[in-house]
């Protein structure tokens, strides 16, 4: 396979997953609710997230870099939300 086929896989990864994670967000803040997300899931994750984007920097990989930086701003917004949430119960 061509660099440029590798790259087609690469961003169509990178918007899979990342969308992926919309779904929650919404239903999370529609609901104004997060009991059912797992808040060691969600920093476990968040610190993967972080090591994707260090490493994806590390080897100057434009999916990885744009991939990672978004699924970690969402999935910061479904931490904030849980934890705000949480309080109000």
């Amino acid at each position: 396979m061509n660099s440029v086929n590798i790259e087609f896989f690469g961003y169509f990864a990178a918007i899979s997953t990342t969308a992926a994670f919309l779904p929650q967000l919404i239903k999370t803040l529609k609901t104004k609710k997060a009991d059912d997300v797992s808040l060691l899931t969600l920093i476990m994750f968040i610190c993967g997230v972080g090591s994707w984007i260090i490493y994806g920097y590390n080897i100057s990989s434009s999916p990885i870099l744009i991939a990672n930086i978004i699924t970690f701003i969402l999935n910061l917004f479904i931490l904030i939300s849980k934890l705000h949430y949480s309080k109000k119960d």
